[in-house]
C-alpha cells in the first residue's frame, strides 16, 4: 500500500463524496425523527404552550414540502373524538404529561372492548391514512403533544360513536293489536 497518498484540506468538502442532503423528510422514519429532534429543542415551543379549559388549544408550529408540524395542549378530560387523518400519515409525540389513545375495534364507544394505550412523555406513535382513533387526557395533571402530518393535514373526518346494538322489546300485546 503507497503511504504517500495525502490529503489536502477536509475530504467531506467535496461535494461529489458526501451523500446528498435530503431536502425534506420522506419516510415515516424521518418523520418520527424530526418530531424527537422538534422534542428534544424545548425552547423551540414550550413558550407557544397555552392551556385552554373550554377547548384543545393547537398551533401550527412547522411546515415544509408535504408535511406540517403541529403543537397541541390538553388539560384533563379533554379529547378529540374519533376521528381519523384522511390521506395524511401521522406521528403523535408525546411532550409532557400522559395521553391515552383508544383505537378502533369492537365495543361501545370508549368501552372496553376498544384497545387504550399509554402514552406518556417521549412516547411516539406512527399512523398510516385512514387509521382512526382518539386521544384524550384522562390524566390529572395537563399534556402537550406533537403531531407531524405528511401530506399536511386536509382533512379530519370525525366517526361516529360506537354503540352497542340495542333492540327495541316490543311486547306480544302490542303485536296483536292490543
Amino acid at each position: 500500500m503507497n503511504s504517500d497518498v495525502q490529503i489536502a484540506g477536509d475530504p467531506l468538502a467535496i461535494p461529489h463524496l458526501m451523500p446528498p442532503a435530503p431536502a425534506h423528510p420522506a419516510t415515516i422514519a424521518e418523520f418520527a425523527g424530526l418530531a424527537r429532534a422538534i422534542a428534544a429543542d424545548t425552547a423551540s415551543w414550550a413558550h407557544l404552550v397555552q392551556y385552554d379549559a373550554t377547548s384543545r388549544w393547537y398551533h401550527r408550529l412547522r411546515t415544509g414540502p408535504g408535511y406540517e408540524v403541529w403543537l397541541l395542549s390538553w388539560v384533563p378530560g379533554q379529547g378529540s373524538g374519533e376521528h381519523d387523518h384522511g390521506p395524511s400519515s401521522g406521528v403523535l409525540t408525546v411532550l409532557q404529561g400522559e395521553l391515552t389513545e383508544i383505537s378502533g375495534g369492537a365495543g361501545p364507544y370508549g368501552g372496553a372492548g376498544r384497545p387504550r394505550r399509554a402514552l406518556r412523555a417521549g412516547d411516539q406513535r406512527v399512523f398510516a391514512p385512514g387509521y382512526a382513533h382518539e386521544v384524550v387526557n384522562d390524566s390529572l395533571g395537563p399534556a402537550v403533544s406533537l403531531h407531524v402530518y405528511s401530506p399536511g393535514l386536509t382533512e379530519m373526518p370525525m366517526r361516529e360513536p360506537h354503540r352497542a346494538a340495542v333492540r327495541p322489546v316490543v311486547s306480544s300485546a302490542r303485536l296483536q293489536g292490543a
